[in-house]
């Protein structure tokens, strides 16, 4: 198969890259620019851990194809802290433990950050339905919904 060069914007930086059309997202994001805090876990889309903001939506990095991307807005887990500022959600998870061994916390920080966006002032049952496409087999999830309801009202960037 032929590479197709592609233009995109990961986490506010534009990038053009020759890719094959079988290269998955997840394995762009990782492979190609570095950025390794997009995990891969399943690759049938069930676990959330390669969770990404597309177009500020969340979706399965491992469902699509970076050639799919030309022209989009990506953002990843290194793209919500501004320098050595921790994003609302992600000071959220620190301060309330919503993290165990970490490797479901990229996906979880970013659909929640999605999530808050358009819900601003969620239930816990709420928060519960919003993350229910991303395993943690680490926690009971207790914690992660404290986070994100602390994080509620603090998500608006």
């Amino acid at each position: 198969m032929t590479p197709r060069l592609i233009r995109l914007t990961v986490n506010g930086r534009a990038y053009t890259r020759s890719v094959e059309p079988r290269t998955t997202l997840v394995d762009f994001l990782r492979d190609d620019l570095d950025l390794t805090g997009t995990h891969v876990g399943c690759e049938h889309g069930v676990c959330g851990a390669c969770t990404v903001l597309l177009d500020g939506q969340p979706v399965r990095s491992c469902l699509l194809f970076a050639i799919q991307l030309d022209g989009a807005v990506v953002t990843t887990v290194e793209g919500l802290a501004d320098g050595e500022r921790l994003h609302p959600i992600q000071e959220a998870f620190r301060e309330h433990h919503g993290l165990q061994c970490g490797f479901c916390t990229p996906g979880l920080l970013l659909t929640a950050k999605a999530f808050l966006e358009e819900h601003p002032a969620p239930s816990d049952g709420e928060i519960r339905e919003a993350i229910a496409g991303n395993l943690c087999r680490c926690t009971g999830y207790h914690f992660i919904v404290d986070a994100i309801r602390a994080a509620a009202g603090g998500v608006r960037r």
